[in-house]
């Protein structure tokens, strides 16, 4: 009920169009008892009494409550579906804003699909239980209290009798209403694990293709499918199971108030036309409480869904602004880490790190794969909360800011670049109404305007989903350009040019240059070819700095960087002469 009430709170900013809803289902209820009580009529008056003047009053009465029961279950019929879609499109934007709000953590542990799921699959089902079960319920129970009211005024001593059988015939509702509930949550978990099974293969097909990995795919789907498959017939057995024993349990109630409405009849203590009045109340009362039957398992399946949906809402990340935090300006770039540690779940990433930037300074980050040099990177823009220590920006603490004013400050570039399936103009301008000028500005310090001006429909060419349409230099110089239009005054760089071709990496590379130009830039590089004219390089090792120094002096000293630069020197040539062989 707690659950359910908590849903019923989001219909509150349309209780306007929800209290006509209601006055037009009384209404359609009304003409429900209506159809029943002129039973009586219809048979004494017309065929027994054989009364002329009814045989034509009641067809138009007829007419005219079939007409008048059409127009209100039209009316709330719209509106109830107006407030139940907007109640979902409610929630389903409070979903997805909370999403936004979770930190990187939160998806580097949740399946995407899984994240989808919710969003698509159990928000969709919470429409049955907001608007259509709710919808449903309001109508049945305002039929049923008309229905009783003639029911009682036929024969209230048949009425008693069919009351004490009724209780039995909810039992299916109350029985069967909790294992639904439990097995639509299963059901709604392998759901999430099968989207997100999809999400992985249909985004990896090139991976799956290279390995020839089809069938061993078409295994996994097939496991996953087939015990959804096993969920879903479960919830098939209690719902099948449940109609039947109504059903008995109705037969039971009306062979009785066949036998002792009959016997009166027959008495001369009721008539044919009170009886089949009273009757067809009754059939047409047995209706609705069968439809509430099936509404209670909608709502069990809705409830269920709802568990998952408000698991989100309900998360607080664990990235939050301070009460009162400030808004950091337009800063000039320092950055000093003061003695940070971070932790990883149980993992120690980063101990003890002790670092300035100065302003319009480029640092490189080295170090072997899985030492955390864009662990390091990602917390200036607070991706993660350090675990001990102080991390400043101007000599302001960041965790003392909005994230919002921090985040302004610094742009991103990466090795696996994010396009948005929109145009050119909409990806470089992203998440700003852009300026023309500017732009193409911003396209031509990236070498990316020559390129763009030659696509068919220039800046406002598609690129695809994830940039599929244009190269990997392409999306890389977009991507740059993107950076370049924010215009922040901190550059993070990782590893933005280790997976392109050395033609695209020469064009990259002097977009690259022109991007930094003024800028505190953090570069994270394992191609240590691409860092040699930096300012400084640190080299970490096990999560601590254990090198420091330009270039030239860390080359001249023994340590982890001249090991990396021979290494990846003797890599270098032995290519060459493979590939001059070749030749």
């Amino acid at each position: 009920m707690a659950l359910y009430l908590r849903l019923l709170n989001f219909v509150k900013p349309y209780w306007v169009k929800l209290v006509f809803a209601m006055i037009c289902m009384s209404l359609v209820a009304g003409t429900n008892g209506l159809t029943a009580f002129i039973v009586k009529p219809v048979l004494d008056k017309i065929f027994f009494e054989k009364n002329e003047t009814m045989l034509y009053v009641i067809p138009i009465g007829v007419v005219l409550l079939y007409f008048l029961k059409g127009v209100f279950e039209y009316l709330q019929a719209y509106l109830m579906g107006y407030v139940g879609q907007k109640v979902i499109t409610d929630i389903r934007n409070l979903i997805f804003a909370n999403l936004q709000r979770q930190p990187l953590v939160f998806f580097d542990k949740t399946p995407t699909g899984s994240s989808i799921s919710r969003i698509m699959n159990d928000v969709n089902l919470l429409q049955s239980t907001v608007s259509d079960a709710f919808t449903a319920i309001l109508k049945d129970a305002f039929t049923i209290i008309g229905l009783i009211f003639v029911v009682f005024y036929r024969d209230w001593r048949l009425a008693i009798i069919a009351f004490i059988i009724l209780p039995f015939a909810t039992y299916p509702i109350v029985a069967f209403g909790k294992k639904l509930r439990k097995i639509s949550m299963k059901a709604q978990r392998s759901v999430a694990r099968l989207t997100s099974f999809l999400h992985e293969t249909i985004t990896g097909q090139r991976v799956v293709k290279a390995f020839s990995m089809e069938m061993y795919e078409n295994k996994r789907f097939e496991e996953e499918n087939d015990e959804m498959f096993r969920i879903i017939l479960k919830r098939t057995k209690i719902r099948a199971l449940s109609h039947p024993i109504m059903e008995v349990l109705g037969g039971i109630a009306i062979a009785v108030i066949i036998w002792y409405g009959g016997k009166e009849v027959i008495s001369g203590t009721s008539t044919p036309g009170n009886f089949f009045s009273f009757t067809a109340a009754l059939l047409m009362l047995y209706e609705p409480i069968k439809r509430l039957n099936k509404e209670n398992h909608n709502i069990q399946q809705g409830l269920a869904a709802s568990q998952r949906v408000f698991e989100v809402i309900d998360r607080e990340p664990e990235i939050l602004e301070k009460p009162g935090a400030i808004q950091l300006g337009r800063v000039s770039g320092s950055i000093e880490f003061g003695n940070v540690f971070f932790k990883y779940e149980d993992k120690m990433i980063l101990n003890d790190i002790n670092l300035t930037i100065n302003k319009n300074e480029v640092l490189a980050i080295v170090g072997e794969s899985g030492v955390g040099k864009t662990t390091l990177a990602n917390l200036i823009p607070r991706f993660y909360d350090i675990t001990d220590g102080k991390l400043l920006v101007d000599g302001v603490d960041i965790r003392d800011v909005t994230l919002d004013s921090l985040r302004k400050n610094i742009a991103l570039v990466t090795q696996d670049i994010i396009l948005f399936n929109d145009s050119i103009m909409n990806n470089i301008a992203y998440g700003v109404v852009p300026d023309q000028e500017r732009l193409e500005s911003a396209a031509r310090m990236a070498y990316a305007h020559d390129f763009i001006v030659k696509l068919p429909k220039k800046y406002d060419t598609g690129v695809g989903e994830k940039g599929v349409r244009l190269s990997g230099g392409q999306k890389q110089r977009i991507a740059i350009a993107r950076a370049l239009y924010k215009d922040s005054p901190i550059l993070i760089l990782d590893e933005a040019t280790s997976s392109l071709d050395a033609a695209s990496e020469i064009e990259v590379q002097k977009a690259l240059e022109n991007l930094m130009k003024g800028r505190t830039t953090i570069i994270i590089a394992h191609r240590l070819s691409t860092i040699i004219n930096a300012n400084r390089i640190i080299v970490l090792e096990k999560g601590t700095i254990v090198q420091e120094g330009t270039h030239a002096t860390l080359i001249e000293a023994e340590g982890p960087y001249k090991r990396l630069y021979e290494l990846q020197f003797r890599e270098s040539s032995q290519k060459k002469v493979i590939n001059m062989g070749k030749k």
